[in-house]
């Protein structure tokens, strides 16, 4: 961990698109000529005695050069917690294998823990086909159709919405500059904030969020963040968030399955009220005293709510582009519910990870060409089919990895059923000793087979081998190198005295 910052470019080669990453030439020679120096290495990295120090060496690598603190992971108490970068989660009790999880937590210079040992594993696609009947809904299935229709063999429906959608999207607006970009998310969010809209603003990490949020604190915005650093405060956030002029800035919305209710949200509030009062007054509400704040927050909702529809609704501002357009369309879709107006909109600079990786050079060359400035944007549905290209392409590619990944654990499925079937067998069964028998029978046969061989001389027999294999197994000796030497005697015959000896 320590020889990994005396890195330079020249020493390691970085694919982002691939997310992988690998020593050069030179940087395998200098990695060499340090863990001699310190005296970890003895001889060269490639003899096998090192194996173990080159996993090692590539993890480390990883772990400072692929995984980002902050978007992949944050340290909280002592510990690094990996993020869901679908749902902007902390993922509790989940480690990386491999020993990666370790080498981050040397990287960050916390307590190293031990690795996690897994005894039993199966793919999502392998666990879902265990169900005789699978169904599913979610607003964003349509953009994964050919996913559900290959591995699961299910056709995605496409139902008409309760109410007639009020939301406008509008269409990206491209910078060159993530600076230009925050500058006019800046002002746009100031413009919002003072004609009393609310404003959900998406990032694609903690990192971005933070950020963002240190922008709007400079521009004296008050805002609220929602991240994985204050997961705790997550209800009242989201409660608080549709309320006339409140700035909300957000690590992917997907999966939090709370509504933004214009206005407020009325068991919250109520909850939050009733308690304040009772703790003023010492005493519960009674039931007048109840049924009179109840009434007078449902106006004050009512009251807020209209204030929020006349500013425009609920203004959902994504601050760039995920790498999934579901992700995209799950941000989008906070805004505009149950008939409601609102309005989307995504600022995006060549700057941003999916452009930098994906569409950069392309992008930036039509801008210039243009003749577009650094602190100018450029709106128009080209730039929204190139980045919804770009997105289908990464969507098309993890599904190639998710199908490959797949493709392996099937095999491992046919495995894991047997063992199951086995395991169930036993617990249904009301004597084992028949099922035990066979097997130990099975494992006496296998000893014998691989260290007697049937076509090999008595002299070729391994026997102190098999002596040792039924020490290891039986926790018994037995003459078996004796029996050996016998005049005439054969295999089976030996087998034969064993299983009658065990």
């Amino acid at each position: 961990d320590a020889m990994m910052p005396r890195l330079t470019d020249e020493d390691y080669e970085l694919d982002e698109k691939q997310r992988s990453v690998t020593y050069t030439e030179t940087g395998t020679e200098k990695l060499e000529g340090w863990l001699t120096e310190n005296g970890t290495l003895e001889g060269s990295l490639w003899e096998p005695a090192n194996i173990s120090i080159v996993h090692h060496a590539n993890q480390a690598l990883r772990a400072h050069k692929l995984y980002t603190r902050d978007k992949d992971y944050i340290v909280k108490d002592g510990q690094v917690m990996l993020i869901d970068e679908f749902t902007g989660r902390m993922m509790e009790g989940r480690r990386l294998s491999e020993g990666l999880h370790q080498a981050i937590e040397a990287k960050e210079q916390v307590d190293i823990k031990p690795e996690n040992q897994t005894l039993a594993s199966i793919t999502f696609q392998n666990y879902f086909r265990l169900y005789k009947k699978l169904a599913g809904m979610t607003g964003t299935a349509l953009t994964e159709a050919d996913e559900f229709a290959d591995i699961y063999n299910l056709g995605v429906v496409d139902l008409p919405t309760n109410k007639p959608i009020q939301r406008i999207d509008e269409d990206d607006v491209v910078y060159r500059t993530a600076k230009a970009k925050y500058a006019e998310i800046v002002t746009d969010v100031r413009e919002c904030h003072a004609k009393g809209q609310p404003v959900l603003l998406g990032t694609a990490s903690i990192e971005k969020s933070e950020v963002l949020s240190n922008l709007l604190t400079a521009a004296k915005i008050p805002h609220k963040v929602l991240n994985a650093r204050h997961h705790e405060q997550e209800a009242q956030i989201v409660a608080n968030a549709g309320v006339p002029g409140a700035i909300t800035v957000a690590t992917n919305m997907a999966g939090r399955g709370t509504d933004i209710q214009l206005g407020g949200n009325f068991e919250m509030r109520l909850e939050q009220e009733k308690a304040e009062q009772e703790a003023k007054l010492g005493r519960e509400l009674t039931e007048s005293e109840l049924s009179l704040l109840t009434s007078q927050i449902k106006a004050d909702i009512e009251v807020k709510k209209k204030q929020a529809l006349d500013a425009g609704g609920l203004y959902v501002l994504g601050t760039e582009r995920h790498e999934s357009r579901r992700i995209d369309n799950q941000l989008r879709g906070r805004t505009g519910r149950q008939g409601d107006p609102g309005k989307s909109k995504f600022y995006i600079s060549i700057e941003d990870d999916l452009m930098r990786i994906f569409a950069a050079e392309r992008m930036d060359n039509v801008m210039r060409r243009l003749g577009i400035k650094e602190d100018e944007g450029i709106t128009h549905p080209w730039m929204n089919k190139a980045m919804e290209t770009s997105q289908k392409k990464i969507e098309q590619r993890n599904f190639e990895i998710r199908k490959n990944v797949l493709k392996y654990d099937d095999v491992i499925n046919d495995q894991r059923k047997a063992i199951f079937e086995q395991r169930m067998d036993f617990m249904r069964a009301e004597n084992v000793s028949d099922t035990i028998l066979d097997m130990r029978e099975d494992v006496i046969n296998n000893l014998v087979t691989r260290t007697m061989p049937e076509r090999a001389y008595a002299e070729q027999w391994d026997m102190d081998g098999l002596a040792e294999a039924l020490r290891q197994d039986f926790a018994i000796d037995m003459p078996v190198k004796d029996w050996a030497s016998e005049e005439g005697v054969a295999n089976q015959e030996i087998a034969e005295r064993i299983h009658n000896g065990v």
